[in-house]
């Protein structure tokens, strides 16, 4: 017998299916793993949108931590992806995002330096802890000297 599905909605590339004791991600390489709360299937496709980035991508959270980032983040480190200095701007420009929009931060360096373009876009997970900003770098580019 099949199981009716009540709810089926996108997030992040992904789709989160609502079934009996919970919700499944077709995307999950269990196919049968049924997470306890829609929270934690969002969770886990935006973690999936950060891995399957070649480029640095990080889930950058409210007290201005990345709360999960990727292979590539790792390698360049969290301070070369992301500045501390800048996660503020980018997680304050991430609340007025409308949910599928985004937007291009741009990070001047000094004079000589890679110049770097973020994708941000603003996305709720979990109503408990708001909004979160996911971030992933577009591509470098030599600032002129």
């Amino acid at each position: 017998m099949k199981q009716p599905i009540d709810v089926a909605c996108g997030f992040l590339g992904g789709t989160i299916l609502s079934t009996e004791g919970g919700y499944r991600v077709l995307q999950h390489p269990r196919p049968g793993r049924v997470f306890s709360r829609i929270a934690d299937a969002r969770w886990f496709l935006a973690v999936n949108w950060c891995d399957r980035h070649p480029a640095p991508a990080g889930i950058l959270n409210h007290q201005g931590q990345l709360s999960f980032h990727n292979q590539a983040a790792f390698a360049v480190g969290e301070e070369a992806f992301m500045p501390m200095q800048h996660r503020r701007a980018i997680f304050d420009c991430c609340l007025s995002l409308q949910s599928g929009e985004s937007f291009t931060y741009v990070i001047q360096p000094n004079t000589g330096q890679v110049c770097q373009h973020l994708e941000v876009l603003g996305v709720d997970i979990d109503s408990r802890y708001g909004r979160v900003a996911v971030v992933r770098a577009l591509e470098s580019a030599l600032v002129p000297v």
